[in-house]
C-alpha cells in the first residue's frame, strides 16, 4: 500500500494548520467582519470568494496580523496556528509573518537584486550560517517558484526589471524563503495577463504540496481550478464554507448559489 492510500496518512496530511473561532474585525465603528469560524487545512489550497468588500482580504490580513499596521482597526476572537494563538501578546508579529507568508495584489519586489530579494528573508531571521546555504535556499525557491532557469545568469540584476508574471513569482520564492507553513495571496494574479495566471496558478497547485495556501479571488474559475477548499464571504459574514466542488455545484446557502450564478456580485 502506497502512502497516499494509507487513510491515516491522509488525515495526518490534511489536518487543521489553522484554525478561526468567532473572529470579529472593526475599523473604528464599521464591523467589518462578523463571527467567521473556518479551518484552514494543511497541503490544501483554501480559496476565499464573494463581491468586493466583503471581507475576504481583511479576513485574510487577520492570519499574520497584517491588519495590526491599521492603527483603528481592532482584531477579537481567536486565532490558531498548530494550536497557539497568534495574537497573544508574546507572538511576534515578524516572527509570525516569517511562519505564514503573503503575496500582494500587485508584484511587489524590493528594489534589490533578484538574489538578495529571495534572500531577505533568511538573512534577516538567521536561517542560515553562510553564503553557501544562503546559495542553495536562494536556488531552491527560485527552482520551487518556476523561475530558476529564466533568471539562473542574471541573479543580480534588479527584480524591478523583471516581467510581471516573473516579478510575482519572485515575490512568491521571497515568500517561501522562511520555509512558512502557510502562505496568504491576495489576488495574485488579478495584475497578470492570461499566461502569467496560467503560470502562477499551476504553481499554486504545485506548492500545495509542501504549505498552507489560502488565496483570495475575485476569480471563481480561479477558485474552481486551483482550490480544494471555498470559503464564501458576503457582507462580513462567512455564508458558507466546504469543499470547493460542492460549493460550486451544490451550494447550501441561497446567498452562494445567488453569487456563483451571477445574481449577486
Amino acid at each position: 500500500m502506497n502512502k497516499m492510500q494509507n487513510p491515516e496518512t491522509l488525515v495526518i496530511a490534511n489536518a487543521n494548520k489553522m484554525t478561526a473561532r468567532k473572529v470579529q474585525v472593526h475599523y473604528g465603528t464599521n464591523h467589518a467582519i462578523k463571527d467567521v469560524d473556518v479551518d484552514i487545512l494543511d497541503k490544501t489550497v483554501t480559496a476565499f470568494i464573494g463581491p468586493s468588500g466583503c471581507g475576504k482580504s481583511t479576513f485574510l490580513r487577520c492570519l499574520n496580523r497584517m491588519n495590526d499596521t491599521i492603527p483603528v482597526c481592532r482584531v477579537s476572537g481567536e486565532l490558531l496556528l498548530e494550536g497557539e494563538n497568534i495574537y497573544d501578546p508574546r507572538v511576534d508579529p515578524v516572527q509570525l509573518r516569517a511562519k505564514v507568508g503573503m503575496v500582494f495584489q500587485k508584484p511587489n519586489p524590493f528594489p534589490k537584486s533578484i538574489y538578495d530579494n529571495v534572500a531577505y528573508g533568511p538573512r534577516i531571521h538567521g536561517l542560515t550560517r553562510n553564503k553557501a546555504e544562503l546559495d542553495a535556499i536562494v536556488e531552491s525557491c527560485l527552482k520551487k517558484a518556476a523561475l530558476w532557469n529564466e533568471v539562473k545568469d542574471r541573479l543580480d540584476s534588479p527584480g524591478t526589471g523583471l516581467s510581471g508574471g516573473q516579478q510575482q513569482r519572485l515575490c512568491i520564492a521571497r515568500a517561501i524563503a522562511t520555509s512558512p507553513e502557510v502562505l496568504l495571496m491576495d489576488e495574485p494574479c488579478s495584475a497578470l495577463d492570461p499566461i502569467a495566471t496560467a503560470q502562477v496558478e499551476e504553481l499554486i497547485d504545485e506548492l500545495r504540496s509542501q504549505f498552507s495556501v489560502v488565496i483570495v479571488t475575485h476569480s471563481m474559475q480561479q477558485a474552481a481550478r486551483v482550490s480544494q477548499k471555498t470559503a464564501f464571504f458576503h457582507l462580513g459574514h462567512l455564508v458558507e464554507f466546504g469543499d470547493t466542488g460542492q460549493i460550486f455545484t451544490n451550494p447550501g446557502d441561497p446567498r452562494t448559489e445567488s453569487y456563483i450564478s451571477g445574481r449577486i456580485g
